[in-house]
């Protein structure tokens, strides 16, 4: 039989694993950050954008509605081909032009980001999903019109205080994996609001059905 101190090694034996095989993993994508940096944040957002819809359809979805591959296929091409890339590129200016880690710098910071980026993003999250869906622009007009205010005031109560510490504390390489870290809750809500059906489109939609 097994002692206590055997299965105490044992326990210790296999955690002490894991934690290589995590290290080795972190080291590996800070490798490909340095070597790759758009591609690797451009995938870090496909993961985080497909994670939040898969979430968002199984928990927050219409009740014996079946699941949608293709809405899941479009919230994570966004995430890969824009919020990656904007990502990528937006935060590294802003960090060109305001370095440091200064209060009144990362006020800055966060201040550019919600009332300059946040309703832009809001405007290319929707848009895109509008081209995608093969919309007309007018059911873009009536999409703004409807949610980005909703869009951009629900991202101030998460990303005024997660970006205070982004801004703060995370490396500038990491920035995109930490935003997306926190992005997998956040894109349960901008997967429900981004197919949440205007009232007049849905009204039409049940005339042709």
């Amino acid at each position: 039989m097994y002692s206590l101190l055997d299965i105490g090694l044992s326990s210790l034996k296999i955690r002490l694993k894991q934690t290589q095989t995590n290290m080795g993993i972190w080291a590996r994508y800070n490798k490909l950050l340095e070597a790759q940096p758009l591609l690797t944040k451009a995938c870090t957002s496909l993961i985080g954008f497909t994670a939040g819809d898969v979430l968002a359809q199984n928990f927050i979805n219409d009740e014996g509605k079946e699941y949608d591959l293709m809405r899941t296929i479009r919230l994570g091409s966004f995430g890969f081909l824009v919020h990656g890339t904007t990502g990528h590129y937006f935060y590294g200016f802003l960090d060109s032009k305001l370095p440091g880690t200064k209060p009144v710098t990362v006020a800055s910071k966060v201040a550019i980001d919600q009332f300059f980026w946040n309703p832009i993003f809001g405007l290319m999250f929707f848009g895109y999903l509008n081209f995608t869906e093969g919309k007309s622009l007018e059911e873009y007009k009536q999409k703004i019109s409807a949610d980005l205010k909703t869009a951009v005031m629900g991202s101030w109560a998460v990303w005024i205080p997660a970006h205070t510490v982004n801004f703060a504390f995370i490396p500038p390489s990491q920035r995109l994996l930490y935003i997306n870290t926190i992005q997998i809750g956040y894109n349960v809500f901008l997967s429900f609001l981004g197919n949440k059906k205007v009232d007049g489109q849905e009204e039409e939609e049940k005339k042709t059905e």
